[in-house]
């Protein structure tokens, strides 16, 4: 630690942006990282086989339950969907895009800024050796003889300190932003495939769902 400390003094001024930068960076991955993983995931084959039984079996409550105890994006559209499965077939379809659209740009939201991030803690990184540079050798130039070599040491210390730091940041923050993104393009696939699969089924089975509904015992 006393080394980063060592390192963070010498990188000069453009050492706080590389900071701030990479405070950002790992505070929206690590909430994506409880969002995507946790309370939007969900074993989808197993969740999509127990809704199955259920519907065609003929209870809307216990679907409905399943669908809303689940607690993520998917079951939340299902079960919109599932709430009109009294009225017309055109607002069953209805229902479960408006939850869609809803919930799927939760899904997304934040995760392309660490791409972004990455890029910019690699630019400023890059900005912190130019400057560096810069400085090391107009002081050189101006400066006595038996100075320069202490001088130019300082100003590529602090060039060669950002560009570190900076792919420090830069390089978990495109590896983060790869594994979200990849976890998110599955969630939507899952979220697609499972409500055209939920649709289909309560299609198919409608009047016993209706039925059921109707059923004093039966409604939630």
């Amino acid at each position: 630690m006393q080394f980063i400390g060592e390192s963070f003094e010498e990188g000069g001024f453009m050492m706080w942006p590389i900071l701030i930068t990479g405070i950002f960076v790992w505070g929206i991955a690590i909430e994506r990282f409880i969002y995507l993983f946790f309370r939007a995931s969900v074993p989808t084959e197993a969740f999509l086989r127990s809704l199955e039984k259920a519907i065609v079996g003929g209870s809307l409550s216990r679907a409905s339950n399943l669908a809303l105890g689940s607690g993520t994006p998917l079951g939340r559209i299902v079960h919109a969907g599932l709430v009109k499965v009294t009225t017309d077939v055109n607002q069953v379809q209805m229902a479960i895009d408006q939850a869609a659209l809803h919930e799927l740009p939760r899904i997304e939201r934040r995760t392309p800024y660490l791409a972004m991030m990455g890029n910019v803690a690699m630019l400023l990184g890059l900005l912190g050796t130019i400057t560096g540079m810069i400085i090391s050798f107009g002081a050189v130039a101006d400066a006595d003889a038996s100075d320069k070599a202490v001088m130019l040491a300082r100003g590529i210390s602090e060039a060669m300190n950002c560009t570190a730091f900076g792919l420090l940041i830069a390089i978990p923050s495109l590896l983060l932003y790869a594994i979200l993104q990849g976890k998110t393009q599955k969630l939507v696939d899952d979220i697609n495939e499972g409500s055209v699969r939920v649709l289909n089924l309560v299609l198919a089975h409608r009047d016993a769902l209706v039925e059921s509904a109707n059923r004093p015992g039966e409604k939630e």
